[in-house]
C-alpha cells in the first residue's frame, strides 16, 4: 500500500508540475461557465436559465471533453515510460507490478479528479451567484451528483487508456487507439442504438435495447444526471427509451465504477505478464 501511495504521489505532483491540475481546471470552469451563460443564445436569450436546462448543457460538455482528457492524461501511462526507458528502471524497485500501476492510475484519478472539483465547483458557484430562479439548495444537489459522476467518467477512461497501454509497444499506436476509442464511445455507439432503435421500433423483443446504454460510460452518465429532468427528453432520443429501472443514481454510479474496475483490473492482469 505504502508503494502505491508513493507512486501515487509521484504522479500527482508531476501534475502539478506539468500544470495538468491547473490547465483542465481553468479550460472545464470556463467552457461551464460559458455554455451554462450562453446556452439559450439560440432562442435569442442569454444568461443562466433553469437548472434542467443547466444541467443539460453541461453533461453535453462533460461528455465530450472529460474522456478526452482522461484518455489524453493516461495514454502512454506505461508505454510511454517503456519507449523514454524509465519503465525498466522503475520495475527495479522493490515493489510488485501491480502496485506500479494501481500508484500511477491513482495519481492520475486525483489529477483529473481535483481538476474537475475545481474547475466545475466554480463553475457551479458562479451560477449560484447568477442564476435568480435556482435554490441554492436543488443547485448543490445537482452539481454534487454531475461532478461524483464526472470524475467517475474520467476514470472510466483513465482505466480504459491504462488498458490500451499496456496493450500496445508504441506511442504512436496508444494515441490513435485512444482517439478511436473516444470516438467510439462519445459519437458512434450512440448513432449505432439509435438504428437498433428505429429498426426495432414497434417490434416484440425490442425491451432489451435500454439495457445496451449501461455498455457505454457516457450514457450511463447522461442517464446519471438527466433522468430526473424534462429536458433530457429533447437532449437525447436514447434517453427516451430508459424507463424507471435506470432512474436511480446510485446504481448508475455503480455501473460507471465498474466501467473502472474491469478495464483496470485486466491491464492490470496484462502488465503482470508484459515483456518488459
Amino acid at each position: 500500500m505504502n508503494a502505491v501511495l508513493t507512486v501515487a504521489h509521484k504522479e500527482f505532483r508531476d501534475g502539478l508540475r506539468n500544470r495538468w491540475v491547473l490547465a483542465i481546471s481553468l479550460m472545464l470552469g470556463l467552457l461551464a461557465v460559458g455554455i451554462a451563460y450562453f446556452g439559450a443564445a439560440a432562442s435569442g436569450s442569454v444568461g443562466f436559465t433553469s437548472l434542467s436546462t443547466t444541467v443539460v448543457s453541461l453533461s453535453s460538455l462533460a461528455v465530450f471533453l472529460i474522456p478526452l482528457i482522461a484518455l489524453l492524461l493516461a495514454y502512454d501511462a506505461v508505454v510511454g515510460e517503456q519507449e523514454q526507458g524509465t519503465l525498466l528502471l522503475l520495475l527495479t524497485y522493490p515493489m510488485p507490478r501491480s502496485a506500479l500501476l494501481l500508484g500511477k492510475f491513482l495519481g492520475h484519478g486525483l489529477i483529473l479528479a481535483v481538476a474537475t472539483v475545481i474547475g466545475f465547483g466554480v463553475a457551479g458557484a458562479v451560477i449560484g451567484l447568477g442564476a435568480e430562479d435556482i435554490a441554492p439548495g436543488e443547485l448543490l444537489r445537482a452539481f454534487a451528483v454531475f461532478i461524483l459522476s464526472a470524475v467517475l467518467l474520467g476514470w472510466a477512461f483513465i482505466a480504459l487508456a491504462y488498458l490500451i497501454s499496456v496493450l500496445v509497444v508504441e506511442k504512436a499506436r496508444a494515441a490513435g487507439l485512444a482517439l478511436l476509442v473516444w470516438f467510439l464511445f462519445v459519437l458512434v455507439f450512440d448513432l449505432a442504438l439509435l438504428a437498433l432503435l428505429v429498426g426495432a421500433d414497434g417490434k416484440a423483443g425490442a425491451g432489451w435495447l435500454p439495457y445496451l446504454l449501461l455498455f457505454n460510460p457516457t450514457d450511463c452518465f447522461r442517464l446519471v444526471n438527466l433522468a430526473g429532468f424534462e429536458a433530457a427528453q429533447a437532449y437525447s432520443g436514447l434517453l427516451s427509451v430508459a424507463d424507471s429501472a435506470f432512474a436511480n443514481p446510485a446504481a448508475l454510479c455503480g455501473a460507471l465504477a465498474l466501467w473502472t474496475i474491469v478495464p483496470l483490473s485486466l491491464a492490470v492482469w496484462r502488465f503482470r505478464r508484459r515483456q518488459i
